[in-house]
């Protein structure tokens, strides 16, 4: 089921802003009109944007509870405690765990790492786990990426003589954990400039303040920064402020040096002689790590993140790999199922929402099912599976829908559930399943409406493709580490045709690689890729025109970047 998408032009930024800024950057006026766009009005800020300094990175200390935690750290580290490092089991927890560990390893070896099992103990702090921590003799625990909502289990493990510095940035309830320290830029009584750091960032925090407080080189803390840019990127947080700062040059540590363990993910990815992007990051580097997660432990992403030597880094990087793509067959052939399931449907078009279960499915791939449910019918969805006697599973919204607000009306029928605005994760008894569909899709309903439910595509600008020079695309690539807040800039050309290159790609011939003329210059192409977009093929290899809307990105094949485009949507001319 093919979903019609909206075209929405934005508005062009004030016209003589855009001048001034064109002319004093020496840019083209539809690269100076991004700027203006987005909030880069004068030349200082534009400065700014495009020259981000590791010394614009904020003070620390700024952030509530950050001396304390630091004094606890250092004393700790005085007196060769043993210290838990606790995080969560996706990829912003796993390089948050990975990160503090390589730090505090620099001083003490009686540190070790634990991350929960997503299917015994589920998300965030468990008893397990303090429980492990109190029979292994650890008496503090530094929990990473979760933590915030733990109130009674962090009290537990204080009666059991284990104090807590938690490192979080999920939105806190009014009640905080009663931790040695509680770091959250989200606190209500937060004192920090920056408020959208990733889990892995606020732990990054910790470790640039303790430097500090030691008097250390602040290279020990700029090493690391290659698992800060590889959380930002997974957790999308906000490629703006001070994450655009950490992204930059996590981004160089990345391409130049990073850990031996990350190099050998690169490795395996395929990414090894290309410039790595956050795109690299999103699509194939991520999910990587996050596969030792879904299918089996988070574990064995912290092991392979801390790998000090080769052999291990490339064992342990082809044991994730394997998990991967054993997770990729696995999610591929429930999509189809639930696909299939949603079709069958009875009430299939009356519904807002989209529910699915199915007891044998694996819990790992949940998430991602309902994000490629969303994809294919554009609704509020679920997607359940069966896990240690309850119904448990993932939710997926649509832009400009409160789906936690929604799951949360439905409270009653939950044993537990947890997320925001746009993703969440519940459990339930199977008694209440048929009344929770129920109540959630009368809410849905209630709430949304037909606007909301058409996708839309917003573009920046109009382009002309003799506008995309070399030059054009050099400063266009310093806009990056692109990411929310500052997102590829996306185009749209009018009256292009295919040059009669044009071929049906993909294992299920789902997409198509073209090579694009505009109308006015017939001799000059421009290639470019389009997923998903197959329905137009035969339009356009019949030669007619269409209007496209797309980003500008580097394409690598065997090593030589050529500029491509990534179309996100295509519209047919109408004839007359």
């Amino acid at each position: 089921m093919a979903v019609e998408k909206k075209w929405i032009v934005k508005e062009p930024g004030n016209p003589a802003l855009v001048r001034d800024l064109a002319a004093r950057l020496k840019i083209d006026p539809v690269l100076a009109n991004l700027l203006v766009q987005r909030g880069i009005d004068t030349y200082e800020k534009a400065y700014e944007f495009f020259r981000p300094d590791l010394g614009m990175l904020h003070d620390p200390f700024l952030m509530k509870d950050m001396q304390v935690a630091v004094e606890r750290l250092d004393r700790a580290i005085h007196n060769k405690e043993k210290i838990l490092i606790y995080g969560d089991y996706d990829v912003d927890g796993t390089t948050a765990v990975a990160l503090i560990y390589s730090f505090i390893k620099n001083f003490i070896d009686t540190a070790e790492y634990y991350i929960p099992d997503r299917y015994d103990e589920g998300y965030g702090v468990s008893y397990k786990g303090i429980d492990w921590g109190h029979e292994h003799g650890y008496s503090l625990i530094i929990a990473l990426d979760c933590g915030i909502k733990a109130v009674e289990k962090v009290r537990y493990a204080s009666s059991l003589g284990i104090d807590f510095i938690i490192c979080d940035h999920h939105l806190p309830d009014e009640v905080l954990p009663p931790a040695v320290a509680v770091l959250d830029p989200k606190r209500a009584d937060n004192t920090y400039p920056f408020d959208d750091l990733s889990g892995c960032g606020v732990g990054f925090k910790l470790i640039q303040a303790y430097a500090l407080h030691k008097h250390l080189p602040f290279e020990w803390v700029e090493a690391l920064l290659d698992f800060v840019v590889v959380s930002i990127s997974s957790d999308l947080v906000s490629m703006t402020g001070e994450n655009r700062i950490l992204a930059h040059y996590g981004l160089e540590r990345l391409n130049q040096s990073p850990s031996k363990g990350l190099q050998s993910i690169i490795k395996l990815s395929g990414l090894e002689n290309h410039n790595i992007t956050i795109d690299d990051i999103v699509f194939k580097i991520g999910p990587r790590i996050n596969a030792a997660g879904r299918m089996e432990s988070g574990r064995t992403a912290v092991d392979l993140l801390v790998s000090r030597n080769d052999e291990d880094a490339r064992s342990k990087g082809e044991e994730i790999n394997a998990h991967n793509n054993d997770r990729k067959s696995i999610d591929k052939e429930i999509t189809r199922e639930a696909i299939e399931m949603v079709r069958q449907s009875a009430d299939f078009a009356l519904r807002k929402s989209t529910i699915v279960y199915n007891p044998q499915w694996h819990k790992g791939v949940v998430g991602i099912v309902a994000s490629r449910l969303v994809e294919a019918f554009y609704r509020p969805t679920i997607v359940l599976t069966q896990s240690n006697g309850f119904i448990t599973g993932s939710a997926r919204s649509i832009a400009g829908f409160d789906l936690y607000e929604s799951i949360e009306a439905c409270s009653e029928y939950l044993e537990n559930f947890g997320g925001h605005m746009y993703a969440a994760g519940l459990t339930l008894r199977e008694d209440n399943l048929a009344p929770f569909c129920a109540k959630f899709e009368k809410i849905v309903a209630a709430k949304i409406s037909d606007e909301i439910m058409t996708p839309l595509v917003h573009i920046d600008s109009y382009l002309d493709f003799q506008q995309i020079t070399p030059r054009f695309f050099r400063i266009l690539k310093q806009f990056q580490p692109f990411g929310p807040g500052n997102p590829s800039p996306v185009f749209i050309t009018e009256n292009v045709y295919d040059n009669g290159n044009g071929r049906l790609v993909g294992s299920d011939s789902g997409h198509m690689r073209l090579d694009l003329i505009q109308e006015d210059e017939p001799h000059r192409y421009i290639s470019a890729i389009a997923f998903n977009l197959s329905k137009y093929y035969d339009h356009l290899h019949a030669g007619n025109p269409v209007d496209v809307c797309y980003s500008v990105a580097e394409n690598y094949y065997r090593g030589i970047a050529n500029v491509q485009l990534r179309v996100k949507d295509i519209r047919k001319k109408e004839l007359f």
